[in-house]
């Protein structure tokens, strides 16, 4: 009679890279001391999490892919499954000469194995799927309004390029609607003409409805339970409307994650690159590494704040005497940031009256 040992990795870290693609994924395993395989497989995490059992029953598993159209999903479902999975960002990941000059699917996902192996990673915040649906439904708004900007600029660009002159009393009103009634009235020299302006008429009318019901939508989520509190203490800060605070919140997710204002000036992008070589130091325009909707928005923000907080007014006017306005208000920007973070980490509401 044949015996088999069974096989027991209990208590053995096993490491997975994922180079993840729409219609397949390529995979890497690793153990402590060597590679076991490189293959490729369906986009399915039961296929993954069925191999990895069957080959290593009781072993301790950890996983790893970069961050980019897959979202979150394959982390979620890896970790109902027990492997603990980490998702980072693609520009963190150390990688060698020889890699760069030949880059591979399975390159990528040895990389990723053998630097998961290494301790060589950082994951990025992994928020919540209820965290993401918000967020999802507050950056579509700020998506539609960049292409009902872009649908205005091509409206002013058919007036321009047929010299059709806007009227002086609207100069002032663009896109009122008296100024919406005037363009209806514009009669090109032939109908082709006519289609096509009133084809860009037509996407600005529905983009406004679409930005509207948009607004109500999240005008109803921060009166939830979820938001309501948080909304109305950011709201205590010069320069803070419902839809900025809402902005914040779903694209922060969690203050509590930032354990200083300079980790959270970094994620927000409100840090300038440095570059240093022993004696010398120097520190150039702000990092291209941002949240590009955070950094916007905080830097819209702070135009407004300056006007209604004394103590901001008061750094940006002693700013402004040696630098352009459109660098003081960088300063100005972080400090209202400061302002954001302490109202929501402490619960407390803003107050204005205090001089920095």
């Amino acid at each position: 009679m044949n015996h088999f040992n069974k096989l027991d990795f209990t208590n053995q870290p096993i490491y997975i890279g994922l180079d993840v693609h729409k219609k397949s994924w390529s995979v890497s395993i690793y153990s402590q001391h060597c590679e076991h395989k490189t293959f490729t497989q369906p986009p399915q995490v039961d296929k993954l999490v069925t191999y990895l059992r069957r080959t290593f029953p009781g072993a301790t598993y950890q996983s790893v892919y970069e961050a980019g159209f897959s979202g979150f999903w394959i982390h979620d479902q890896l970790e109902q499954q027990g492997i603990h999975c980490m998702v980072v960002n693609p520009a963190d990941i150390p990688t060698k000469d020889k890699e760069k000059a030949t880059k591979t699917d399975q390159v990528d996902c040895r990389k990723l194995a053998r630097s998961l192996r290494n301790c060589e990673l950082e994951g990025i915040y992994v928020p919540s799927r209820i965290k993401v649906e918000d967020r999802s439904l507050v950056r579509t708004r700020q998506s539609m309004v960049r292409k009902q900007t872009r649908c205005k600029n091509q409206i002013k660009s058919i007036l321009s390029f047929y010299g059709i002159p806007i009227p002086e009393e609207m100069e002032n009103r663009r896109w009122s609607k008296r100024f919406i009634n005037f363009i209806e009235q514009i009669r090109m020299e032939k109908t082709s003409g006519d289609f096509a302006l009133k084809a860009h008429l037509d996407e600005l009318l529905h983009l406004r409805g679409i930005i509207a019901r948009l607004n109500k939508a999240i005008t109803q989520l921060a009166k939830t339970e979820q938001y309501y509190d948080q909304v109305k203490l950011l709201k205590t800060i010069p320069g803070i409307s419902t839809l900025t605070a809402m902005i914040l919140l779903t694209e922060l997710s969690e203050i509590s994650r930032f354990k200083t204002l300079d980790k959270l000036a970094s994620y927000v992008g409100l840090i300038p690159k440095t570059h240093a070589s022993g004696e010398k130091q120097q520190q150039t325009a702000l990092t291209k590494r941002r949240n590009s909707q955070l950094r916007a928005l905080l830097i819209e923000s702070s135009w407004i704040a300056v006007r209604k907080d004394p103590a901001l007014m008061f750094s940006f006017n002693r700013l402004s005497a040696r630098m352009k306005k459109t660098k003081a208000i960088i300063p100005i920007a972080r400090k209202l940031l400061n302002r954001i973070r302490y109202v929501l980490k402490n619960q407390k509401p803003y107050l204005t009256s205090v001089v920095e």
